[in-house]
């Protein structure tokens, strides 16, 4: 069975494809102008349908850890690819998750001012949420995600088939990122996907429409807003509260996981500094609980979670942060708020709500 979305971008359209042949395609006809940078437990995974992927003269094997998408391993990848023969016509091709496209991505959009790449989603969360939107982001010193480029790929292959060798906690990873895609689309979205959680677990053809309904929702965002000046903004719900999460716990906590306690700890946020209300809380913390089931005791140091999300991007001025919070109906909006001593009570105060929950 084989589906495909074409998204338009600054520099062209490219192709969204759900095949489930396609690294067998790729294996028995690699391509002699392409790198590849692949997740090293992909790698070996996947090592027999890889064979010949793998015998090729330039593979770059990284492991897919948050320190190895920093600025300070680039010159490591760069050199690799010089060493192979990299051409401006040649092609980057990643197969992995979000860490390998965002090396990918970033090596793509510098080197040679400008290399076509081809991404194989590994992941839950990069065939659903990140494959798609031309966003790259890696990592310089202690701050994360503070260099990057809008760089789409050409192609992009979606083989569900993948998520069979994810473990539980990766596979809730990306479902809290399609979460919260749909709460973006609105309270009856949200109320769709939360009805069918234990599916997407169970169910392959469940878990196929909600990764292509992810995408859809995404598309008509990226196609007015490619550039994240705008409407596209509000897709940082619960990322900068995420981020800081992970930031204060070593990146202790999966992304997705650490994105849907951000998404539970801003409707908190919201109902306490009356933008928000109790019953959207209420409404949409038992889906969001149970995805972040298992992390909730984790300790998050609240200077460290502080001064985070005190760097975050978004953010405008230094007294201030920028979050994306849900109004009394559940529609996500942005504003800046004082980062104040308020501020910091309530995410001690969700904090601490959560580890007795």
């Amino acid at each position: 069975m084989s589906e495909q979305l074409s998204i338009q971008s600054f520099n062209g359209a490219y192709v969204a494809h759900f095949d489930n042949a396609a690294l067998e395609n790729l294996n028995n006809a690699v391509p002699a102008d392409a790198h590849f940078i692949i997740d090293a437990r992909v790698a070996e995974l996947y090592a027999i349908p890889l064979a010949n992927v793998l015998k090729h003269p330039s593979v770059l094997l990284i492991e897919a850890v948050e320190p190895n998408k920093s600025l300070e391993k680039m010159p490591a990848y760069v050199e690799h690819l010089v060493a192979n023969g990299v051409r401006r016509d040649h092609t980057l091709i990643a197969i992995g998750g979000g860490i390998i496209q965002d090396i990918t991505c970033f090596l793509a959009a510098t080197m040679l001012r400008g290399i076509d790449w081809h991404f194989f989603p590994t992941t839950l969360l990069a065939q659903a949420d990140s494959c798609i939107g031309s966003k790259s982001s890696i990592n310089c010193g202690t701050a994360k995600n503070i260099l990057g480029t809008f760089t789409p790929p050409k192609k992009i292959n979606v083989c569900v088939d993948f998520l069979d060798t994810l473990d539980e906690g990766d596979v809730r990873s990306g479902v809290g990122e399609m979460i919260k895609v749909h709460v973006i689309d609105g309270p009856s979205s949200f109320d769709a996907i939360a009805a069918d959680y234990p599916l997407l677990f169970s169910d392959k053809t469940k878990m196929r429409h909600y990764i292509l309904r992810s995408l859809e929702i995404k598309k008509g965002y990226i196609e007015r807003d490619e550039m994240d000046r705008g409407p596209r903004n509000i897709f940082n719900y619960g990322h900068s509260f995420g981020h800081a999460i992970e930031a204060a716990t070593a990146f202790a906590i999966p992304h997705g996981i650490a994105v849907t306690i951000g998404m539970d700890m801003a409707n908190f946020v919201s109902w306490k500094l009356g933008v928000g209300s109790e019953e959207n809380y209420r409404r949409m913390h038992p889906v969001l609980y149970v995805n972040y089931t298992g992390f909730e005791d984790h300790p998050v140091p609240i200077d460290t979670f502080i001064a985070a999300i005190s760097k975050d991007k978004k953010n405008v001025g230094s007294q201030s942060v920028s979050l994306i919070l849900p109004d009394p109906d559940g529609i996500v909006f942005r504003q800046s708020y004082a980062n104040d001593g308020i501020f910091r009570g309530l995410c001690e105060e969700f904090l601490e709500r959560t580890r007795i929950s």
